[in-house]
């Protein structure tokens, strides 16, 4: 009896005037499994927006869509314990503010996993949520906007110890990790949106194996501590202000195995504000960038070992020569060092050292360096190599050169 009286309550709820009639309501369907209990609804199109409160499983076989209707969240997920996946989540709302998302979840061991979510302010919102699984779903934003005031791909906000792996995520603004530790983000597909990945006051989280290409920007770290980075391929980073790895005041990152491929500029890194500021940058590829390194600051003191630096327009520069200076290199391959191997051991028998010549023009002028690469650029610094009018300063010296390039 109680039963019957609950369910004629919801029909006549969704039946008030000026609520959509065409759509039958998924939040019924919900409200009728008990907790525990799995629900896989007729494959058709339900309506929007639905709240879950109760470990339930929603298992939409690919073939169910729940559509927000243009307000709000489509999917809150607020118990412990819940399963979705299947679903196909479309049309939030548009509000910056409310943060409308395909799915916000404020709950812990929750399991997102094969959902398609489109035309979406912000895809996934995890906050105050911890120990979930997101993987294999596809997240798309709103594709009529401006990339800048579309939603995040993925948000995390004081959310910790979540495993992120294995989406497909495309036309998004940003992926934010704000304030949010022990997430392991693996194996992501992100393409065509702003930043790759943002971590703000976020320490301890594990960066592997993601493709990020067509991005403006890669992964930027900022504030945070004991990212590990690795086994990462970040490539087509074209814009000017955009770069494949950023650190800024950041410390314990470790940069490991990573290919950086074709951005114009590789690596931005802050000089080290203590001891413990120092970058682990190892074992990494960096390739046709126009810059494939970029340090700011004056102490350096970052560890840069085994690394590939082939067919950069430029391989390190700095905001002054003892930035690089002071960075400790050791066993890199250059593709432009010229030296010899009499001994036969692998290594180069004099140190690649590099001198600041022409390039001190375009360094301090910002607008001549649209003049890199050019016949007038490449006189003045073959008259400064050949006749010096002074003392070139070091820019950067490998005591151990690798003669061919590290597996």
């Amino acid at each position: 009896m109680v039963l019957e009286r609950r369910i004629l309550f919801l029909l006549g709820f969704c039946l008030l005037p000026g609520l959509a009639r065409a759509l039958p309501p998924l939040q019924l369907y919900v409200a009728l499994t008990p907790a525990g209990g799995t629900l896989k609804p007729e494959p058709g199109t339900y309506a929007g927006p639905v709240t879950i409160d109760k470990p339930i499983t929603i298992d939409g076989g690919g073939k169910v869509t729940i559509d927000g209707g243009g307000e709000g969240t489509v999917l809150t997920i607020l118990a412990d314990g819940v399963t979705v996946k299947g679903l196909h989540l479309t049309r939030s709302g548009t509000s910056h503010d409310g943060v409308d998302a395909g799915i916000l979840v404020k709950a812990d061991h929750v399991i997102l996993e094969d959902n398609l979510i489109d035309e979406v302010l912000f895809g996934i919102h995890l906050s105050n949520a911890n120990d979930n699984l997101i993987r294999n779903n596809r997240i798309r934003s709103l594709a009529d906007r401006d990339i800048s005031i579309r939603g995040d791909g993925i948000r995390v906000w004081y959310s910790h110890g979540n495993t992120i792996e294995n989406n497909d995520i495309r036309g998004v603004r940003d992926l934010v990790f704000s304030n949010a530790s022990e997430n392991r983000i693996l194996g992501n597909r992100i393409r065509d949106s702003r930043i790759s990945m943002e971590f703000v006051y976020s320490p301890d989280n594990e960066v592997r194996g993601n493709l990020l290409e067509h991005n403006v920007t890669g992964i930027t770290v900022i504030y945070s501590q004991s990212i590990d980075i690795r086994e990462n391929r970040i490539a087509h980073m074209r814009k000017l202000t955009g770069s494949g790895i950023t650190v800024k005041e950041s410390y314990a990152i470790s940069i490991d195995h990573n290919e950086i491929a074709h951005c114009a500029v590789g690596l931005l890194a802050t000089s080290p504000l203590q001891p413990e500021n120092i970058l682990h940058i190892e074992h990494n590829l960096f390739t046709y960038n126009d810059l494939a390194t970029y340090f700011y600051g004056e102490k350096g003191g970052h560890e840069i070992h085994s690394n590939r630096f082939m067919d950069n327009f430029v391989d390190v520069m700095g905001s002054a020569p003892p930035t690089t200076r002071l960075n400790h290199w050791e066993g890199n391959y250059w593709d432009r060092y010229s030296g010899f191997d009499l001994d036969g051991d692998g290594v180069g028998d004099q140190p690649y050292r590099v001198w600041l010549y022409s390039e001190r023009i375009w360094m301090e002028r910002s607008m001549a360096r649209f003049f890199r690469g050019s016949v007038a650029l490449s006189l003045v610094d073959f008259m400064e190599r050949l006749i010096p009018g002074s003392e070139p300063e070091l820019i950067y010296e490998d005591d151990r050169p690798l003669m061919t390039p590290p597996h």
